[in-house]
């Protein structure tokens, strides 16, 4: 029965996992900062300077202390799991996917029910989606050394 389960598995190149993973973070990255930039545009010049300087302080903690090492950690796994290929899903740990689903279920109370102002919340989101951004080029920059050196990931 396991065997007949297991060939159902959708399984990928850990080359592609990490393709995967990249991508899922830079685009994340990029919605979350477009929804800041929409948020500020409507706002002036000052509150826009004021809001975007914090998203940015925050974004570079967040990065350095944060996505940076988890990106770094995230790599090391993939490069450890058996085999050539790996799950598909197997792109994140799997102990993550509940603090994903927390995280996307606080997004969305943040930004349809809150009542904090929506350039307050563009800092926050500024800085994780940047954060997240930046840390998704280390799988990429991974990836590209790695077939500069003529190694499979």
């Amino acid at each position: 029965m396991f065997s007949a389960l297991a060939k159902l598995k959708p399984a990928a190149p850990k080359t592609w996992l990490m393709i995967l993973a990249g991508s899922m973070w830079l685009g994340v990255g990029l919605m979350l900062d477009g929804f800041a930039f929409r948020w500020l545009r409507l706002a002036d010049f000052s509150t826009i300077a004021l809001f975007s300087t914090g998203g940015l302080f925050l974004a570079a903690g967040i990065y350095r202390f944060g996505f940076s090492k988890l990106a770094d950690k995230n790599i090391q796994r993939i490069r450890n799991l058996a085999g050539e290929k790996a799950c598909l899903f197997a792109f994140q740990a799997w102990s993550s996917y509940p603090l994903v689903a927390v995280m996307i279920s606080l997004g969305i109370y943040l930004r349809v029910y809150s009542p904090i102002p929506k350039p307050v919340l563009a800092s926050g989101y500024l800085g994780i989606g940047m954060a997240l951004f930046s840390a998704s080029l280390h799988y990429f920059t991974y990836l590209i050394q790695r077939r500069q050196a003529g190694v499979e990931a």
